[in-house]
């Protein structure tokens, strides 16, 4: 086996960040961009195709968390053997955290053909449109294990501190997709036009050629895939460890769009037009968070191989740099969004009810905004640290003790704008009390390790 460095237990901290956290932040912005595009396209389509796919979409959250999960799991274990300079139990794992994530998703896009005109007659789709949904659905489920497996593979690499090219692999997946997008979408030479069956074609593709790529390099030039000597009681303890992380990684992801759908009931008590701008909102928020998504992405394999090094100093140098970079981009963010309030809500909509609750929101809830970064740097570290729970308290915390208790009250003291006042101030509160949790978790588990 080609050995693989501990690399980040070594060289400047703030540099091992910068370096992992560029790729990653390109990756995420092109897959963000990807399905701007995607519902571009369908908008073209018609009505009811993007309705058809704005269905599917809380589906796609679902099983997205359920990759995220896998995939913290499997970066928390992988790194952590890494830093113990334990190369063979490196490999293994990664290589027994695809064989996890095949059942799983296969079992699961199993069950979701099975119940598609249930589910989603329970979530309001109307009869006529079920056919439809029927056949996308279908055919996005058959995608999922190639989506999944891809995401927890290239969580393998950036386990050995190499972020590069699995960002590599999602900006190639994602210019895949949106070439594909037209050509099945509207038809092409022999290609008929498919509609939204088309768009559901290209990411099948699109995914399917990211697996191949994904499994090429593990295999060949990463050397982090092996089936020789693979004991049954060696696969079940790395699946246990693994789901240690994964199953709450992926609980912790799977409360956001809860309590997204709760804050919608909320709002949608003003009008249509009220959830239409606090759509256009967290579009703007999904856009400017995303250097957030990256350091989340990246601080797990950095604070997993410096524990197993037990090189405490550096884990809370990064929580420290993670914090000062959080707080003052959130306040730059702030500040930008506010000014661009007047203009950014128009390019969405003329609607004044719209655009007023939109701007509102744009004025209120960026002020939290680093705030909120930290929450996902220091859920990811607590991932990596091989202690997922800490992580989980603060995401219920965050969405059902605070927000959603605080939004109820804002809602009836001050209408939208106490929906958004305490959105801002869960974040605030906490975001504090994870950042000191992370450090006095991150101090008791070196001090085990010594």
């Amino acid at each position: 086996m080609n050995s693989q460095p501990a690399r980040l237990t070594q060289g400047p901290v703030g540099s091992h960040l910068v370096n992992m956290a560029l790729p990653v932040l390109l990756g995420i912005t092109m897959l963000m961009a990807q399905s701007f595009i995607d519902t571009y396209f369908l908008g073209m389509v018609g009505d009811r195709a993007l309705a058809a796919y704005s269905f599917g979409f809380p589906i796609l959250m679902i099983v997205t968390s359920v990759a995220i999960g896998l995939g913290a799991g499997t970066s928390s274990v992988v790194a952590r053997a890494i830093g113990s300079g334990d190369h063979r139990r490196a490999r293994r794992l990664a290589t027994d955290s695809l064989l996890l994530s095949f059942l799983i998703t296969a079992s699961l896009s199993f069950i979701g053909i099975l119940t598609i005109d249930p589910l989603f007659r329970l979530l309001g789709a109307p009869d006529d449109m079920i056919p439809m949904i029927r056949t996308f659905m279908t055919i996005l489920y058959c995608g999922v294990p190639f989506l999944v497996i891809g995401m927890v593979g290239t969580s393998s690499m950036r386990a050995t501190g190499d972020t590069v090219l699995p960002s590599k692999l999602m900006v190639a997946g994602a210019v895949l997709n949106v070439c594909l997008d037209p050509i099945f979408i509207f038809g092409l030479g022999p290609v008929p036009a498919l509609g939204l069956n088309g768009a559901a074609i290209a990411a099948l593709l699109a995914r399917g050629a990211m697996f191949v790529g994904t499994i090429y390099f593990l295999a060949y030039r990463l050397d982090m895939i092996s089936f020789k000597d693979a004991e049954p009681g060696e696969i079940r303890r790395s699946w246990r460890d693994i789901l240690h992380v994964g199953l709450p990684a992926a609980g912790t992801n799977a409360i956001v769009p809860v309590g997204m759908a709760l804050i919608t009931a909320m709002i949608a008590r003003f009008g249509p037009e009220a959830v239409a701008g606090f759509g256009v909102a967290s579009r703007v928020e999904s856009m400017v968070l995303v250097m957030y998504y990256a350091m989340s992405s990246i601080i797990g394999p950095f604070v997993g191989q410096n524990l197993s090094a037990g090189k405490e100093d550096r884990i809370q140098h990064s929580l420290r740099l993670c914090a000062s970079f959080c707080l003052l981009s959130g306040l730059v963010i702030a500040v930008v969004l506010a000014l661009l309030s007047g203009v950014v809500p128009g390019l969405f909509s003329d609607n004044p009810a719209v655009t007023d609750v939109t701007r509102l929101f744009m004025w209120i809830a960026p002020i939290s905004y680093g705030a909120y970064g930290l929450v996902m740097v220091v859920n990811a570290a607590f991932n990596g640290l091989g202690n997922p729970l800490p992580g989980v308290v603060i995401s219920v915390t965050r969405i059902l003790v605070l927000y959603i208790p605080l939004a109820f009250i804002g809602k009836e003291l001050f209408g939208i704008a106490g929906i958004f006042g305490a959105y801002a101030v869960a974040n605030i509160l906490s975001g504090t009390l994870g950042y000191f949790w992370a450090k006095a978790n991150a101090h008791r588990l070196c001090e085990k390790v010594a």
